[in-house]
């Protein structure tokens, strides 16, 4: 179950894309926080989850400096 389907990523503008990413990534550091601190998450999965979208935005963010 994907957050951004990479069909939704391609149509995101490079600022779009950016600022997504930042936002997950942010998601991910305070989902970090609570498991290191000695705690659990809500949903363990959704660490998952955000780890493999941040790779899409991250992908699709290098397919389009190359190209």
């Amino acid at each position: 179950m994907a957050i951004i389907r990479s069909s939704e990523i391609r149509q995101f503008s490079d600022v779009e894309l950016q600022e997504q990413m930042e936002k997950l990534r942010i998601e991910l550091i305070q989902h970090y926080g609570k498991v290191s601190a000695g705690g659990s998450t809500e949903n363990p999965g959704r660490i998952r989850e955000l780890r493999r979208t941040v790779a899409r935005l991250m992908t699709e963010k290098n397919q389009r400096r190359v190209k």
